[in-house]
């Protein structure tokens, strides 16, 4: 316990101290956000702001972690799902930034890189990590093995997640303290399931996400990017399959599926019947054109993450005490 609350400070020290001068050094570089035709109008003021930010999240909690934890092949594929997710991020922002606009992989593009990625940690997951093709289903003590369905489901949850974050990325520090509450859940769960090296991992990266945020709060002074969203999303995603916790990661990390379905929504709606659901999806640029001001809509979306993910947590515990004997 003690070394895990010292890789998070650690991970909270490495960017709260190292922002400024990877701030500047963005800034030098000229490597700026580029804002969206479709963003509401009050976003055109964020332009030019350093972007790429996730760089310094990877980078604050990695340190702590090869400090502190034992590696073993579960946290290792987390490692590299978030790694990896982040790698696609980061030459989505780079191919964005040479062709100056806010549009750089296409989302045909970056999945087919995800493909890869995937099936790779999967393999390790399944044939050396202990991960199964079981569901844990809450109460339910055998779970619902899905066989060979469970590598698509898996791929869909992971691919889902990393994109999920980054289209709630669009609001400061929304996706970062999101992405930190999920993340807590996920290191109680892990902590409580004797899987020290993956609580801490996951405590690494939501120091580091905290520490980030010091700078990325509204007003934000640097974006996180999307090296940052898919970086976080693949974490949160990877924690869900080598805890077994794939069912109720759509509980503990449910404002990403919230934001995610309302485009979903919006995109169906509008060509089965020629109609938006919201003013501008995701939802939280719903409440922008509705009046609210950002920094509302920020704390009312991190309040509701953590509900959601504290409710996710205490199923998950509840479940797991309260189960009969057999």
């Amino acid at each position: 316990m003690l070394k895990l609350m010292a890789a998070t400070l650690l991970a909270v020290v490495i960017g709260i101290a190292a922002g400024p001068r990877f701030i500047r050094w963005l800034q030098r570089r000229g490597i700026g956000q580029n804002i969206r035709d479709l963003s509401p109008e009050r976003h055109n003021a964020k332009q030019g702001t350093p972007t790429m930010g996730g760089v310094l999240i990877l980078v604050a909690a990695l340190i702590p972690y090869l400090i502190f934890a034992t590696k073993t092949v579960p946290s290792l594929v987390v490692v590299l799902l978030t790694l990896g997710s982040g790698l696609i991020g980061f030459l989505d922002d780079l191919i964005g930034q040479r062709r100056q606009r806010s549009l750089g992989l296409s989302a045909r593009t970056k999945l087919l890189m995800q493909i890869p990625l995937v099936a790779v940690a999967l393999f390790i997951a399944v044939r050396y990590g202990g991960v199964d093709t079981r569901l844990a289903v809450p109460f339910l003590r055998e779970g619902v093995d899905i066989g060979w369905l469970y590598y698509p489901f898996a791929f869909l949850l992971i691919a889902g997640f990393s994109n999920a974050v980054n289209l709630t990325d669009g609001l400061d520090g929304l996706a970062a303290g999101a992405g930190a509450v999920a993340l807590l859940a996920y290191s109680g769960v892990a902590f409580l399931q004797g899987k020290t090296e993956m609580a801490m991992f996951a405590a690494c990266l939501m120091g580091a996400s905290v520490g980030f945020l010091w700078y990325n709060a509204h007003p934000a002074t640097v974006f996180m990017g999307d090296t940052g969203s898919l970086a976080i999303g693949g974490a949160v995603a990877g924690m869900a399959v080598v805890t077994n916790m794939e069912i109720l990661s759509l509980l503990i990390g449910g404002l990403f599926v919230v934001e995610a379905l309302s485009v979903m929504i919006q995109v169906l709606s509008f060509r089965v019947f020629h109609r938006r659901v919201f003013l501008m999806a995701p939802i939280h640029h719903h409440f922008e054109l509705k009046g609210w001001s950002e920094t509302k809509i920020i704390i009312r979306f991190w309040l509701i993450a953590a509900i959601l993910a504290g409710a996710g947590f205490a199923l998950y515990y509840l479940s797991n005490t309260r189960l009969p004997a057999g």
